[in-house]
């Protein structure tokens, strides 16, 4: 893929996360929920990749892997060189300044009760980055102004706050540590339309202004994943399907659930949305409890055959940069 491992910020390989279905009063386990089966990609230092697919795809199980959230069941996550998947809490702590989250939900994520100041500052006692109070304020003043907000307003409580304005805290918060990578968990879905640009643009001039600064941006809109991703993985109930640059996909998706998801997106001029084709799957998304044998998409894919039942295509590289698992292409 042309990447040295210096330059790489997250390298995960063959990442599975299971959840356990348990029953009956001894909770036996009965079945497990294969939430995130066999993923491996990786991300450079100053990219952006952005992770799409369906809900319920394992998008966001993969960030909260990624954050240690979640303990995997198997595979590596290396980030910055360190195999944190199955470290102790102690190894992983001193790391945890250099991973942030943006949340999905502005309103959710805030603490109502904390002041917005004490929101954005509260990183900053937990990993002990500041000497002082002069120190303090002038941390969390100079955090409100680079995401855009009235350093003024910091003695406001989150109700005070519009829905976007809400997000701009979440952001600073996330920066406080001055971290290498921002996992952002849908950042702009619970936003209007209108305000989802504002909060893209701020993204992109941050990752400009502040060098280095690496985002996983998972999302379902791919309007949105175009405009900010440098390279675009796509998910289906588990796996990786296909991962190529942005703009590759764009113009030349290979895998039938990619060409599906793209054809989804609405095109503004009518003409041009009359004329072109249409990508309609049949059926319904499996249950992640159940997967299908072989390749998860073989039920609703097009162009599936008898193979496609019985072999799980691996990732295969088919252009520079552009890896596809499909068997059929």
């Amino acid at each position: 893929m042309g990447s040295t491992q210096s330059d790489l910020v997250l390298n995960i390989n063959k990442l599975k996360m299971y959840f356990p279905v348990t029953r009956g009063l001894f909770r036996r386990k009965i079945a497990d929920v294969k939430a995130v089966d066999n993923v491996s990609f990786h991300i450079r230092k100053g990219e952006t990749l952005g992770l799409v697919g369906e809900s319920g795809c394992g998008k966001t199980t993969i960030g909260r892997c990624v954050l240690r959230l979640y303990k995997p069941t198997e595979g590596q996550i290396i980030f910055e060189g360190v195999d944190i998947s199955k470290a102790p809490e102690s190894k992983i702590r001193p790391l945890r300044r250099k991973m942030s989250l943006i949340f999905q939900d502005p309103f959710g994520s805030l603490d109502p009760r904390q002041s917005a100041g004490d929101i954005v500052g509260e990183p900053l006692t937990a990993h002990h980055l500041v000497n002082n109070k002069d120190e303090y304020k002038e941390r969390v003043e100079y955090l409100f102004g680079i995401v855009g907000l009235d350093p003024s307003l910091v003695d406001r409580v989150p109700h005070e706050f519009s829905g976007g304005q809400r997000q701009r805290i979440g952001i600073a918060r996330a920066l406080a540590c001055e971290p290498s990578l921002i996992v952002c968990d849908e950042p702009v879905s619970a936003l209007d339309v209108s305000i989802q640009a504002q909060v893209i643009n701020l993204l992109e001039e941050l990752k400009q202004g502040l060098k280095g600064l690496t985002y996983l941006f998972i999302a379902h809109d791919l309007s949105v994943v175009r405009y900010i991703s440098d390279r675009v993985a796509v998910m289906y109930l588990g796996h990786i399907v296909e991962i190529c640059n942005s703009e590759e996909l764009y113009e030349n998706p290979l895998h039938p659930y990619s060409k599906a998801l793209l054809a989804a997106v609405p095109i503004a001029d009518p003409f041009v949305e009359e004329k072109r084709n249409r990508v309609i799957l049949k059926g319904e998304v499996p249950s992640p409890l159940n997967p299908p044998s072989g390749c998860t998409f073989h039920p609703r894919c097009p162009i599936a055959v008898e193979d496609c039942a019985k072999i799980i295509p691996p990732l295969k590289t088919v252009a520079k940069d552009h890896e596809i698992a499909c068997l059929r292409i």
